[in-house]
This record gives C-alpha cells, sequence and structure tokens, in this order.
C-alpha cells in the first residue's frame, strides 16, 4: 500500500491510530503526534511535577489491580492458582516493594500455558500475547498523546529508550483480556493466523464493566485512564480508581 504524507499527517490531526507492520504483519511501529490537545505544553509541565509519593501510591493501585484480575481470569477457568493470587493481593507493599508482581505472573502465566512455559520464548502463544498487547498498548498511547500528555513519562516504568512508559503502566490491568483470548482460542494451533490477529483486534470492541456501566474496552481504558490522570494531577490520596469487571470475554 502507498500512503502520502498529506494523509498521514491528516491522521495525525484527527487523532487516528495508525500501527505499522513489518513483513510478518507484527506491528513494529506507529504514528504518535506531537500535539493532542490545545494545552499540552501546560499538561506536560503538570506531568513532569508529578509527585513520587502519589505515582508510588497509584502504582500500588495498578499493581493490586493486575493480580486481582489475574486471579479473576484463572477462577473464569477452574483454575486452583487463582488462590495463590489471592494471598499475593493481601501481601502487596507500597510500591510492590515486595515485588509480588512478579511473582503472580510466574503463576499466573504457568497456570495458563504450562510450567515450561517463559514470555521470553520465541512462539505461537507469545506472538499472539505480543500482538494483543501491541494494539492495546497503541490505543492507550492515542489516548494519552489526545489528552496532552506524553507517553514516554511513565509512572513506574522508567525505560530510556521505551516511547510508551507511561502507556505501559496503563496497560497492566487490561492485559489478561488478551491473556484469556490466547488460552481459549490459540492453544490448538501452532501458526498464528490472520484470523488470530483480527480478532485481537477485536477485542478493544469488547463489553466489559467499569463504574458501574457496561462499556468497550476501548472506553474503559479511557474512563481507567483519565481516572489515574485526576489522581496525579490533584494528589488527593484517595486512590479509588474504577475497577474493570471482566464478564463478556
Amino acid at each position: 500500500v502507498s500512503l502520502t504524507t498529506g494523509l498521514l499527517a491528516e491522521l495525525s490531526k484527527r487523532k487516528i491510530k495508525v500501527i505499522f507492520c513489518d513483513e510478518k504483519r507484527n506491528p513494529s511501529s506507529e504514528l504518535v503526534s506531537y500535539y493532542g490537545s490545545h494545552d499540552t505544553s501546560n499538561k506536560v509541565r503538570k506531568q513532569i511535577a508529578w509527585k513520587q509519593n502519589t505515582k508510588e501510591a497509584v502504582w500500588t493501585e495498578i499493581v493490586t489491580e493486575k493480580i486481582r484480575k489475574q486471579k479473576e481470569i484463572l477462577e473464569i477457568l477452574g483454575k486452583e492458582e487463582s488462590e495463590i493470587l489471592s494471598s499475593y493481593i493481601k501481601e502487596i507493599t507500597w510500591n510492590d516493594g515486595t515485588n509480588r508482581e512478579g511473582h503472580a505472573a510466574k503463576v499466573y502465566f504457568n497456570a495458563l500455558f504450562g510450567l515450561d512455559f517463559t514470555r521470553t520464548e520465541d512462539n505461537y502463544i507469545n506472538a499472539g500475547l505480543n500482538y494483543g498487547y501491541s494494539i492495546f498498548r497503541s490505543l492507550i498511547s492515542s489516548i494519552i498523546v489526545a489528552k496532552g500528555y506524553l507517553p514516554n513519562l511513565g509512572i513506574f516504568h522508567r525505560g530510556k529508550q521505551n516511547m510508551f512508559n507511561l502507556s505501559d503502566d496503563v496497560i497492566e490491568v487490561f492485559r489478561p483480556i488478551v491473556d484469556h483470548y490466547v488460552y481459549n482460542n490459540m492453544m490448538e494451533d501452532i501458526l498464528f493466523k490472520q484470523e488470530h490477529r483480527e480478532a485481537l483486534i477485536q477485542l478493544t470492541a469488547k463489553k466489559i464493566e467499569i463504574d458501574g456501566r457496561k462499556q468497550t474496552v476501548n472506553n474503559a481504558i479511557y474512563v481507567y485512564l483519565e481516572s489515574i490522570l485526576k489522581e496525579l494531577e490533584t494528589s488527593k490520596d484517595v486512590y479509588l480508581f474504577p475497577k474493570p469487571i471482566l464478564y463478556d470475554l
């Protein structure tokens, strides 16, 4: 396909997400606008000044909710390891100082994909997970930019070469949606098919409940991100973020 610079500029202006894929049709880069809001400069100044204490509190809430969602997925699938994750939730300390997130991830992925599974392995399961995560990450990045913030200035993630640290903070709560699809639809296959790619993209249109209302995943991410940004801006020490409820996966 041929794309003109005029088209790309217009897509960026209208805040339309554009993802470029490599020769294997896997997401490799994306188009991100410099200016997502009329007050971007002011938002960025505030973002740089976010209080460390507030960021740590927000990250503690994100990790807690991530493990809670992983536990829910295991419960849905009838996995007894969900009880281990329940204990990890009770053990979470400030800013996840004891790394319950890492321990929970090992138990969780082994319960889903087997004791020999690792996230670094080159296989079709990881291909599906990475593709789905890339779609969600791009969606989150587009919302962050549209609201006037920089996706590379994160809460917890601080990768020097990572342009999407804040996106990687927010995505944590929504990763289990992708995990659930891969477990239910790719375990019997040996190839990462086009139908899988299309279905993973469509996950953003699935319905979940957040803040007492049924929303698409796309809208739920917007609601969740907006609550996090509001907390970081005001530092009210409340940290009562809406909790997504996974029920229509």
